[in-house]
Formats: C-alpha cells, structure tokens, sequence
C-alpha cells in the first residue's frame, strides 16, 4: 500500500498491491457521480463489485460534493439502484459546510441559502436557520450547494446582495462540472462563479467540499474508518482531497478523467492506484517495474524518446491480448517519473492510440 503522498516527495509511480483492494483497506470513502452512478442511473459493474466487496468485509461509505439531496434521499437512491445504504453512510459536502459555518457563527443564526434540501438538513443539524432572502434580520453567512438545474435565477441574486454588503460567504464545493445521463453539466462551482462576478470578483467563499480539509474531517468523524481507501473519478476532488488528507486513493474512469489528463497530472492529483472501474476494488494492483530507463506493466513498456511517450508490448505481443489498464499504469511510470514535481508535456497520442484510447 501506499503513504498517501510518499512522505512529500512526488509520486512517479502507481503502488502495487498483492492482495484486492478491499482486503488491504477497512474503508472505501466512495465518491458517488461519475463512480457509482450517472444521472440517476448506477454505472456498469457498480452495484455488483460493491457488493462483493461488501460481502468481503470492506465498509463502504458514499462522500460526495454533491450538496442537493439529504443523505436520507441519497440513501434511498443507492438502495433503489441495488446498493443498499443508510444514511448514516452518506457524507456530503452540506454537511461540511454546514459544520463549518456553525464553528463562525451563534447557534439559530439565519443563513441564507442558495441550494437544494441536502443544505437546508445540514444547516438545521447543527442549529442554524435556514432562510432565503437577504433582508432577514441578523443574517449570518451565505452557503451556495448545487441547487439542481431549477434553481431560480433570484437566488443569486439574493446571495449577490447580501455578499456584496460584507454578510460572510460559503461554498459546499466549487466543482465546475458535475456528470449526468447526458453528459458533463454545470456544476456549484459554476454558480459560486455568478456570485462572484456580481461582486466584482473581490470576495472569496470559505469551501468545505472536496479536496479542501473541511471535507476530509467531516468523512473521518462520521466513519471512523482507519485505513480508508478514495474512491473517485475527478483528480482535482476525489485524488486531490485523498493527498491532501494523507490517504490512499483509486482513481476509476468512469466519470470526468480521461487518461490523458491522468498522465499529465502534477503530483497532488496522481492516485495511488487505477483501473477501469468499481471491479478495481475486488482484485490486486499490479506492480509497475523501472528497467531500463522505461517503465514495465504486466505485458507492457512505456518509455520517452524525443518528446514522446513510447508504448510497446514486451516481447512483441499483440496489444488486443494485453490489459489495457496495465498499459496505462506502464504510462504513468514513464509520464510522471519524466514529469517530477510538475505536469508532464509530453506528446501521448500514439501511446493512448495503441490502447485505443
């Protein structure tokens, strides 16, 4: 396993793992659009991996940016789609914000709040009042959550004047997109953006989402969990959050990161380990090996030669009778490990061809 960010120096290769993932760690911290599901509906091998690794022993809990819905109605989602869960299981991004706007403020303080119900629960958890105009005497902070594609325009409004008279200001999260059935929207980062704008630019909210400390506390007091595995699809969330709390992480490719944003990636967004989906959970990881100046995966070489990466079978195998996945491990060795501590440049397209990619 890995030290969730080998002791400061920069990762320039995905560990290895002898045994599945979900023997090697008590927890997988699940993120949940783009990972478990997409626009509503669970995403391929989803529900059957969870399970396995259920039945295995492995707790899973769902940690999610998402602050529209309460963890109850996520709860009753999950199970719906055949992966059952309380909501004692659930954490979003509501509930970190909502704790850290009651660290700032009196308990019963109003707050206005430009979101869905999973804000206003979490805000009434922890004893603030809920409100929806500017005017409310006594007002304490604004939140912004993703709100669902309805919100009404006058919302931002309301969070515009009332940030613009000095009133303190949250985000659940500043994601710019969000994945759903028919593609990449947008998401409470690109509110947060409207808001901003309307102010002139000259405020910051305090964010409690993913990949931000607030986010990490709020997942570790409500799960206990003592050897946690991340789980998601975003490297600036889901790997980010998992590096900056000093834990291990899985990136799937099921959601918003391609391979070719894997491979550029600087050292704070380079998980642990990868693979096509939620079925990573239930196997081991393959070691990625230097030899010779290149970087070996199962029956693949990754190297760089003149400004590209080179990727080839070893022993002249045929690429339709490799893993693909391997191929992309031997590729991240070549990639980071010429990269170091900042975003590899190098051409990747001939590589990422050969993997039909």
């Amino acid at each position: 396993m890995g030290d969730g960010g080998q002791g400061g120096r920069p990762r320039t290769v995905l560990d290895g793992s002898a045994v599945a993932l979900s023997e090697a760690y008590d927890t997988a911290l699940l993120d949940l659009d783009g990972v478990v599901y997409a626009g509503g509906e669970a995403i391929a091998h989803a529900v059957d991996a969870l399970a396995v690794a259920r039945a295995g022993g492995m707790h899973l809990a769902y940690v999610t940016n998402n602050a529209l819905r309460t963890p109850d109605a996520v709860a009753a989602h999950l199970t719906e789609l055949g992966v059952p869960a309380e909501a004692g299981d659930v954490i979003t991004s509501a509930q970190a914000v909502a704790r850290l706007i009651a660290d700032d403020v009196p308990a019963g303080s109003p707050v206005l709040v430009v979101g869905g119900e999973g804000l206003r629960v979490a805000l009434r958890e922890r004893g603030l009042e809920p409100v929806e105009s500017a005017d409310v005497p006594g007002l304490a902070a604004v939140v912004q959550g993703y709100g669902g594609p309805d919100l009404p325009w006058a919302r931002f409004a309301e969070a515009g004047y009332a940030v613009a008279r000095g009133v303190p200001w949250y985000a659940s999260n500043t994601d710019l997109t969000i994945p759903g059935a028919r593609g990449i929207g947008p998401g409470n980062g690109a509110a947060v953006e409207v808001v901003r704008i309307a102010t002139g630019g000259v405020v910051e909210p305090k964010v409690a989402g993913k990949p931000l400390p607030p986010m990490h506390r709020e997942t570790v007091l409500r799960t206990g969990a003592r050897r946690p595995l991340v789980v998601g699809d975003r490297l600036d969330t889901d790997i980010e959050g998992a590096f900056n709390g000093g834990v291990d992480s899985l990136l799937v490719f099921t959601g918003v990161t391609d391979v070719a944003q894997l491979l550029a990636a600087v050292p704070e967004h380079r998980p642990t380990y990868v693979s096509a989906d939620l079925r990573g959970l239930l196997v081991g990881q393959p070691e990625v090996v230097e030899t010779g100046g290149a970087f070996v995966c199962g029956g693949w070489r990754a190297s760089v030669s003149g400004g590209a990466l080179l990727l080839e079978g070893v022993g002249g195998e045929e690429a339709g009778s490799l893993d693909v996945m391997d191929g992309v491990r031997a590729l991240c060795g070549a990639a980071w490990s010429e990269a170091g501590a900042g975003a590899c440049g190098l051409d990747g397209g001939k590589a990422l061809e050969r993997l039909g990619m």
